[in-house]
């Protein structure tokens, strides 16, 4: 069984083979929630750093590291779930649940250079970088979960991502973990 590090390295190579494997691998679903809370702290560091650089206050530095992972991690298992199910249901693909949190769990990998997001100037766009890498990355793990072509793979991480979006942002806005809510917790 190969370790997490080395699974996180061939998910960043965009490896079919390691999502065809952490597929089949029921063992491999904590490592791939191990991966989105490993990604969703770097980033949370990332955030917090910059938003202490930048004199946000308390405010910031608590969404940067605590909030944002939060959000980060329930996003997750949002576009998984919806993932499985658009695949599944609209185009036809077949897996279980399971199967969809292990290999995109794996395709968040290239998301860790969030970390650098409070280097000025650059970090946005290693951010960036990371973001559409993971995107990529999405989508093979899609496509090699649901045994479908990749046109129906992109479909499937457009729409599920789109609708993921607006329900983290849903969730955000009613627990109060929004840019708003942070400032009156910190009033």
């Amino acid at each position: 069984m190969d370790t997490l590090l080395s699974r996180m390295i061939r998910a960043a190579k965009l490896e079919v083979g390691l999502y065809e494997e952490v597929e089949a691998d029921t063992t491999a679903t904590s490592q791939a929630i191990a991966v989105v809370v490993l990604v969703a702290i770097a980033n949370g560091i990332g955030a917090a750093i910059s938003f202490f650089i930048f004199g946000r206050g308390a405010g910031g530095l608590f969404r940067g590291l605590f909030l944002s992972p939060i959000l980060s991690i329930v996003g997750y298992f949002i576009w998984a779930f919806l993932t499985y199910f658009i695949g599944v249901n609209i185009f036809g693909g077949t897996t279980n649940y399971g199967e969809m949190l292990r290999t995109i769990g794996f395709a968040y990998t290239p998301n860790i250079l969030g970390i650098f997001s409070f280097i000025p100037c650059l970090g946005w766009l290693i951010g960036l970088v990371g973001a559409v890498w993971a995107l990529v990355a999405g989508v093979i793990a899609v496509r090699q979960a649901l045994d479908f072509d990749t046109a129906k793979a992109i479909m499937t991480c457009i729409i599920g991502w789109i609708v993921s979006f607006i329900l983290t942002v849903v969730f955000g806005a009613f627990w109060g973990l929004g840019t708003l809510g942070v400032r009156r917790l910190f009033r």
